[in-house]
Formats: structure tokens, C-alpha cells, sequence
């Protein structure tokens, strides 16, 4: 009779998991955590990154404003050409070491990445060719009016 009422309370437990609604998996979670914290400190490291970089390579201090008459018309296209290139090079250093950290820790993929094609695939499946255009001759043919 205990076996019964054990059985019966874990046939309850199983019907009433399987009616609550299901939340995302815990893996999901924690990855957007991650993805969305390695952005923020890439937006901070790129920022201090790019100054330092304009230091280094200048000796001055980078320009705060691009429309500033004393800011000459290529030193303000060079800061934003080195600054854009170096914080987006932080970025996705950041960003590609967390994926890479989450496929190690897990050995799967990220959440919503999906894996890409190998170049053995790529080379068996043919491109579907569209039939030729037909062939002009040069001379056009005009209706008749009648």
C-alpha cells in the first residue's frame, strides 16, 4: 500500500511539471548575461584602448570634439578613423573570447549561433545554374500596323 500512495504522489509530481509552462533553459540565460556583460567591458576597454593608442602615436591628447576650429579637418577624419577601427577590434576580441570561453565550458555552441558550413560541403552541393538568356541577333523585329 505505500508502494501505491509513492507511485501515485510521483505520477502527481510528473503531471503537474509537465502542465506548468516550461521557462528558457538556464543555458540561454547565461549566455545573454555573458554576451551582454563582454559587450559593455569591451565598450569600456575600447574607448580607453583608442586613447591610448592616440597618445602613443601623437603624443596628444585625442580631439573632444570634431567640430572645434582648432581641430584641423584630418586630424579630426584620422581620430575618427583610428578610434572606430580600434573600438571595434576590442569589441570583437571581447566578444570572440567570450563564445569561445562558453564553447569550452559547454562544448556547444552558444545559444541562436549556428554552426557554419564547411568548405567540404560547400564544394559538393552544385549551384542550381538559371537557364541562358536567349541569344540576340542584333536586329529587331517591328510589328506590322495595320
Amino acid at each position: 500500500m505505500a508502494k501505491n500512495k509513492r507511485a501515485e504522489h510521483a505520477d502527481r509530481l510528473l503531471a503537474e511539471a509537465a502542465a506548468t509552462p516550461k521557462t528558457k533553459a538556464p543555458g540561454k540565460s547565461a549566455w545573454r548575461l555573458m554576451d551582454r556583460g563582454s559587450s559593455l567591458v569591451a565598450g569600456l576597454l575600447a574607448q580607453r584602448a583608442s586613447v591610448l593608442a592616440w597618445r602613443a602615436v601623437t603624443g596628444k591628447k585625442p580631439p573632444s570634439s570634431g567640430r572645434h576650429p582648432d581641430v584641423t579637418t584630418g586630424e579630426a577624419v584620422a581620430w575618427a578613423v583610428v578610434g572606430g577601427a580600434i573600438i571595434e577590434l576590442v569589441k570583437v576580441g571581447v566578444r570572440r573570447g567570450t563564445a569561445t570561453y562558453w564553447v569550452k565550458s559547454t562544448g556547444q555552441l552558444p545559444p541562436g549561433m549556428k554552426p557554419l558550413e564547411n568548405s567540404a560541403q560547400r564544394n559538393e552541393k552544385e549551384p542550381v545554374l538559371a537557364e541562358p538568356a536567349p541569344k540576340r541577333t542584333g536586329k529587331k523585329k517591328r510589328k506590322k500596323r495595320q
